[in-house]
């Protein structure tokens, strides 16, 4: 007989070499037509379901490529006729005028929903979820998330770039995953998503993944202008309640690790700040925490299994995107419980100090990541506004002087009023453009869920006759 489904005891090569009652099957942004267009398009305030699976079923692979444009100045052709909402042409040869969004990466969200739940499991920034820190992209592998850029958008605020996702995702009777887009300028969505199916229901003991992205801008520290490691700092933390929150959650679980951005504004050091977890017992019957944790460590470095600061390493489980040596002030790195999950049964808390006893008032940021029962706990996310990037400005047309078209001769006024009329056609043809494809996607999303319909009552006939 096929060996079960789904079980939480796989190991990762083993499963290749196991025959089961499953049904591989696929979700994407393709073309029906036929042709190349193949992304969605999702507008200013739209939000657009990549996803809507029946189960029982696990989603195995996230594969997302994405882009999102500004437009300076009108390009040198038919915006309606572009086979690509990003031209990438250098702007210097004058075929175009666009510049990647900063921004866009925080300003889309994605949110992923199991089993008929009216909350989310998942939400976070697009970028952040995937280990995108501070809207800027950077190359690196570790076990659950990739991402690869190019080199001309390494480490450049809002640069494309490709994100994968290995993380199982189990659902008994339902998935949802959408991406919703709070920002001020259309964007494209290519993707993959991978998923098995199965012919019987889930175990009991099944876990369902959710991801939680929390930020304090900046931190509650008491001393923030204190050097990090001096004799004024050393102050006894023997409660730990003014610790940043990475996860607090109730239900049975494990918790999977967390991708941390830091950006530190004193020029010294982030870290020396204990990782400080509390698990069930830990906690009194008025919710309140008991004194020490069930787990206490040693500092921030220590936390992300590095040492004597942070290495430039992408290790399976813990290593660093961005490190503060080639991005002055910024630091993203991450830590993955796999080998080593962090069980709980009733309650967890995960906290680290931002400085040794909270004394450093950095911007800090997480993504989260665990898997518990469900039903998933509540939880909000900031708006788009409190979200945004804390992004070091160079020089842009920010700072470019007004100019008094009334002071400039006749010729000049003539080619200014000629851009602004080749902008205005050529703003409104790509506004047509992007319609289209917004339509096109929703109808596209309808028909990927007929077609998933259609796979699973397929091979659930198939597995009766089996």
């Amino acid at each position: 007989m096929p060996t079960p489904s789904f079980s939480l005891g796989d190991d990762l090569l083993g499963r290749a070499a196991q025959r089961r009652r499953a049904r591989s099957a696929r979700v994407a942004s393709w073309d029906h037509s036929g042709l190349n267009e193949d992304a969605f398009t999702v507008m200013p305030g739209e939000t657009a379901v990549l996803a809507d699976l029946e189960g029982p079923g696990a989603i195995t692979h996230l594969w997302f490529v994405q882009g999102c444009r500004v437009v300076l100045g009108p390009g040198l052709f038919d915006a309606r006729e572009a086979g690509t909402a990003m031209v990438e042409f250098n702007n210097a040869l004058g075929y175009n005028w666009e510049v990647n969004d900063p921004d866009f990466y925080r300003n889309v969200l994605i949110k992923m929903y199991w089993d008929d739940q009216e909350q989310p499991s998942v939400v976070a920034p697009l970028g952040d979820f995937f280990g995108v820190g501070n809207s800027m992209p950077a190359a690196f592998q570790s076990m659950p998330f990739t991402v690869s850029v190019k080199d001309d958008s390494e480490k450049k605020y809002g640069g494309p770039a490709a994100f994968n996702c290995f993380l199982p995702m189990p659902f008994n009777r339902r998935a949802r995953i959408e991406v919703e887009n709070q920002g001020d300028h259309p964007y494209m969505q290519y993707f993959y998503i991978d998923y098995e199916l199965f012919a019987e229901d889930l175990p009991e003991d099944t876990l369902y993944f959710h991801a939680q992205w929390r930020r304090n801008n900046p931190c509650d520290g008491w001393g923030p202008d204190l050097q990090v490691n001096s004799l004024e700092t050393q102050v006894p933390n023997l409660d730990g309640h003014d610790n940043y929150v990475i996860l607090e959650t109730e239900g049975a679980g494990n918790f999977i690790g967390c991708v941390q951005t830091v950006n530190h504004f004193t020029e010294t050091w982030w870290g020396e700040g204990d990782d400080m977890i509390w698990i069930d017992e830990d906690f009194n019957a008025d919710g309140t925490t008991s004194w020490p944790p069930s787990m206490h460590g040693t500092g921030g470095e220590d936390y992300f299994s590095h040492g004597w600061g942070m290495q430039k390493i992408n290790y399976p489980f813990q290593g660093t995107i961005i490190h503060e040596e080639d991005v002055p002030g910024l630091q993203v790195h991450y830590r993955f419980h796999l080998a080593d999950p962090v069980r709980f049964n009733e309650r967890i808390k995960v906290t680290m100090e931002h400085g040794h006893a909270n004394h450093l008032a950095d911007d800090w940021s997480t993504t989260a990541y665990w898997y518990q029962t469900l039903p998933s706990p509540r939880f909000d996310i900031l708006p788009a506004e409190e979200r945004l990037p804390r992004r070091a400005e160079g020089p842009s047309m920010k700072d470019l002087p007004v100019v008094d078209r009334s002071r400039l001769d006749s010729r000049r006024q003539v080619m200014y009023e000629q851009r602004d009329a080749r902008m205005t056609e050529f703003t409104a043809q790509r506004r047509e453009w992007f319609e289209r494809r917004a339509v096109e996607s929703r109808e596209r999303a309808l028909k990927n869920n007929e077609l998933a319909a259609r796979v699973r009552d397929r091979f659930l006939g198939a597995a009766k006759e089996r």
